[in-house]
């Protein structure tokens, strides 16, 4: 299971770690794309030779649009835990520059990317969250879209223990506990009075054992497009299926994974993301209808990686299915993917604010400080 550093309901404050730019890649080379890309998707020129972008985790199908973006000669840097090749456009074609996916968590030592990037000037941008308005002072980031609609941390029961609940609210009124990474998480939760403090304990590490050991006993943090086909199918030791409740569901909305940029290049990058940020709408778009070609990547790459970090078709399968599903890769209240719905995430900054938890986030902070649609193609949508 994952052990994110930056979680749904706000982000910790993180230490930047010393980060070297990476090496050349060694890797398995593939076939590379023969078209290349007319003068008009052409990025040759106006963005990085290489477009660096720093992920929060292992290669995932949450990941996809990224993926989707990397052309048939990609290498993997077994090392680093990084994948790179041509950057291509929804047709396949070359677009004249390269992109670069890392890998976070364990491979950047558990920090946040937006912590990483202060001390590598090579990453072009990074995943971020709408909780990171907590760590504007110190690592600010300007978000330029979000392939996610919805965040897909949730909150797992179990259904035969507990026929009754059908929320996080209802775990809360049963005295059931919540095993989280970090009492951030719940922060709102508890500032609303919907769960109450003493029943989140922030021990989760992010290991099946203790929700196995409790025998449902216990509710859990997860990912609504991972865990519960990983509960099913691969921990034996469970076996069953588990419900869930989405944050998003229970009130707490904000985005998450989405791309970042430090705001005193956001000028210089500013002729770049007005091409780039629409390739990645589309790509978010076209990895739902077919996400078969990305999901190889990166499961080829989890698979060359030999961590504790383990990937399957199914589990991929299953994740772009909750995708559609739940809406988590869709479009926002109008008929574009990828913008920021901007009252939304003001919302939950005031959220972030009434919690108490985080004292870093200057007074009155605006969303538009931290989100911009300045760069979304509205025109392009699922």
């Amino acid at each position: 299971m994952r052990n994110r550093t930056s979680v749904a309901i706000g982000s910790a404050l993180i230490a930047a770690v010393a980060f070297s730019p990476l090496a050349a890649s060694a890797a398995t080379k593939k076939k590379s794309p023969t078209k290349v890309a007319a003068s008009g998707t052409s990025l040759k020129g106006v963005c990085p030779a290489t477009i660096v972008i720093q992920t929060d985790w292992f290669p995932e199908a949450e990941h996809g649009a990224l993926y989707q973006l990397v052309g048939a000669d990609y290498k993997i840097d077994l090392k680093k835990k990084v994948v790179s090749g041509s950057l291509i456009n929804t047709k396949g074609a070359k677009t004249g520059v390269n992109i670069e996916v890392r890998t976070g968590g364990p491979a950047i030592g558990f920090a946040g990317p937006s912590a990483v990037m202060a001390t590598d000037s090579s990453i072009t941008m990074g995943y971020e969250y709408t909780g990171s308005a907590s760590l504007w002072k110190k690592l600010p980031m300007i978000q330029v879209v979000a392939p996610l609609e919805k965040n897909p941390q949730m909150i797992m029961w179990d259904p035969a223990t507990y026929p009754d609940v059908k929320t996080i609210a209802d775990l809360g009124k049963k005295g059931v506990t919540i095993n989280v990474f970090a009492k951030s998480v719940m922060s709102s939760f508890i500032a609303d009075k919907i769960v109450p403090d003493n029943l989140v304990d922030p021990s989760y590490d992010g290991s099946p054992a203790r929700f196995v050991a409790a025998n449902g006993k216990i509710a859990q943090q997860g990912f609504a497009s991972a865990e519960p086909y990983s509960y099913k199918n691969d921990i034996k030791a469970w076996g069953k299926d588990v419900a869930f409740q989405l944050f998003f569901d229970a009130g707490y909305q904000d985005y998450s994974q989405t791309l970042g940029v430090r705001p005193a290049e956001l000028d210089k990058l500013r002729p770049c993301l007005k091409k780039f940020v629409p390739m990645v709408q589309q790509a978010a778009v076209d990895f739902l209808k077919a996400p078969d070609r990305a999901n190889a990547i990166i499961i080829d790459a989890v698979a060359q990686y030999k961590d504790f970090w383990v990937y399957s078709k199914g589990l991929a399968d299953f994740s772009v299915k909750t995708q559609r599903d739940l809406g988590l890769v869709s479009n926002g209240p109008d008929k574009t993917l990828g913008n920021f719905d901007i009252p939304r995430v003001q919302k939950f900054i005031d959220q972030m604010v009434k919690s108490g938890d985080f004292k870093d986030i200057p007074d009155g902070f605006k969303a538009e400080t931290m989100v911009t649609n300045e760069f979304i193609d509205p025109k392009i949508g699922v």
